[in-house]
């Protein structure tokens, strides 16, 4: 299949891939019919995914399942007149549904909008509104449920409740029922353009409302690098990546470059992330690939994992947020297994990338893709030096990459905020080091300017990560009249340590920063808490934690 995209698609270095990686664009590229129909008919039994949930069930989905499911959906879909453009929001957790609509939904040109099951009403009745929201199809799960009930009311775009799974509640529809009944589906294969938009995500951000992220037709071809390059599949490889399907990192790691790449879909539905279950999906199913936010490996590395036996595992990639290298080492020490960094936003596709051919850094998060044309730059626009805190951008004047959004759906302001003169300002800082690796420092508005140095939040959470005290941190900058910002770590215990939470435990992290990192960002200011406030996908809540001085 990547031949049909690519005229080489092996590479040995990055000088190597940034000067013969070129993608063939098709006129009308629809993933349905171009990646999962062709499978389909150049090898229908091939797995696409296998599917387990946490009390057993397994099942083993062929392209040529994917295939006559997807059709079924698109037939069921149309039936109720959802057509080309139309909104139409999936929650439907890790449930394999989720892989039948989305892919119906691009075959009849509507756009998928995946959101969390963690959603409140009013969280609905925002989404519902701002993208114009026709359907929705979410699992059949009773506080689900009731949250997109209590939407309805202020909801006037909703016409339909779609629920997967149980006996259907008052108002809704059966979705297997309506696969099951479906007409025949002969296909619309010239429904879209290339930049009409197939995929809506909702960011949800630190601070104000969610922003619409929308992404085009072409877009899943950005996800090649992500698979290929960055998880360094083949068509014969099994790939967990761990994300609820509300989440982008579902359709980087569980869907586009991974079926185009030809390798089969790992997905285990869960409702509780349990350590000890998710090594037993590896060793079970011998999955080849593996994909998680460092929050998950530090998990991972707290177990026993002589007990499990991960001998089919031969690769693992992390991205999500930053690692800190004291849980590469321990990976690497416990599995022979070096983690691959990368990063991107919800905006884009992954942006920096440790390739297969490169030697990790730990806590470097690789080099700039070649895909797109990448700087760092200093607040008056010029391009700063290596060890030099920059912004990431992207240029679009010499050409606009796959994979980088059309822009914040009906915000045009918002988007000439982030997007103009041919430069997308990503709001996020790093470094460059001599040898081309970024190192991530963090975002604009959280860089901490104290006494005349600039420090990076990620820097002084990496120190602290090495005390056994710490469990999770998180550092913020806060007023001072002499420094003008200091350094406070707000941070949860481990549970060993909870009964020692005092001003000599403070002073001993203090001194271990000191030790581990320069003296100057060691946090002036320490606060232990139960938990760190955090937004519905996991991100910290910086600006409420600088709100508390101790």
């Amino acid at each position: 299949m990547l031949e049909r995209f690519l005229k080489q698609t092996h590479f040995t270095s990055t000088r190597d891939f940034a000067e013969n990686y070129r993608v063939r664009i098709p006129e009308n590229f629809n993933f349905g019919y171009d990646v999962v129909d062709e499978w389909a008919k150049i090898d229908p039994a091939k797995t696409a995914i296998c599917w387990v949930n946490d009390q057993g069930k397994h099942i083993v989905f062929t392209f040529a399942d994917i295939k006559k499911q997807s059709d079924r959906a698109a037939s069921y879909f149309r039936s109720l007149g959802i057509g080309k453009g139309d909104m139409v929001m999936l929650v439907l957790k890790r449930r394999y549904e989720f892989w039948f609509a989305l892919i119906a939904l691009h075959k009849i040109g509507a756009v998928a909008i995946p959101a969390t099951h963690l959603l409140t009403g009013k969280d609905i009745v925002y989404r519902n509104n701002a993208a114009g929201i026709k359907a929705i199809v979410s699992v059949n799960d009773e506080t689900v449920v009731q949250h997109v009930n209590d939407a309805m009311s202020d909801s006037p775009t909703v016409k339909f409740r779609i629920a997967c799974g149980g006996t259907v509640p008052a108002g809704w529809l059966d979705f297997h029922q309506g696969l099951g009944n479906a007409e025949p589906f002969a296909g619309l294969r010239h429904v879209n353009t290339n930049e009409d938009i197939s995929l809506l995500y909702f960011t949800s951000g630190t601070t104000g409302e969610p922003k619409m992220v929308a992404h085009n037709f072409i877009y899943p071809l950005g996800h090649i690098v992500t698979a290929k390059y960055w998880h360094n599949l083949n068509e014969d490889s099994l790939h967990l990546t761990v994300a609820d399907t509300g989440w982008g990192k579902a359709v980087w790691g569980k869907l586009y470059g991974q079926w185009i790449a030809g390798a089969a879909i790992m997905v285990y539905d869960h409702e509780k992330f349990v350590p000890q279950e998710m090594l037993q999906i590896i060793q079970e199913y011998k999955v080849t690939s593996f994909c998680a936010p460092p929050t998950v490996f530090r998990f991972l590395i707290r177990e026993d994992l002589s007990r499990f036996d991960l001998s089919s595992l031969q690769y693992a990639t992390t991205a999500g947020e930053a690692l800190n290298p004291s849980v590469y080492d321990a990976f690497l020490e416990r599995t022979g297994i070096k983690m691959m960094e990368a990063f991107g936003q919800t905006e884009t596709t992954p942006t920096i990338v440790t390739f297969p051919w490169m030697e990790p850094k730990p806590g470097a998060m690789g080099v700039p893709n070649p895909a797109y044309d990448m700087d760092l730059v200093a607040v008056d626009g010029r391009s700063v030096e290596d060890g030099e805190v920059g912004e990431v951008v992207i240029k679009t004047d010499k050409w606009k990459p796959l994979g980088l959004f059309m822009g914040y759906y009906r915000d045009e302001a918002l988007t000439k905020q982030v997007y103009h003169d041919d430069v997308y300002h990503t709001g996020d800082m790093a470094w460059r080091d001599e040898d081309g690796y970024y190192w991530f420092v963090g975002r604009s508005d959280d860089v901490i300017k104290s006494s005349g140095y600039r420090i990076g939040p990620f820097e002084v959470e990496s120190a602290l990560m090495t005390h056994p005290a710490v469990v999770e941190c998180a550092v913020t900058g806060v007023p001072d009249e002499v420094r003008g910002q200091v350094v406070k770590a707000t941070i949860v215990l481990a549970r060993d340590y909870k009964n020692k939470a005092g001003d000599h435990l403070k002073n001993e992290i203090q001194n271990h920063v000191k030790q581990v990192t320069a003296p100057y960002k060691y946090p002036r200011i320490i606060e232990f808490v139960e938990e760190l406030p955090k937004t519905i996908s996991g991100k910290i809540k910086r600006a409420e934690i600088r709100k508390i001085v101790n």
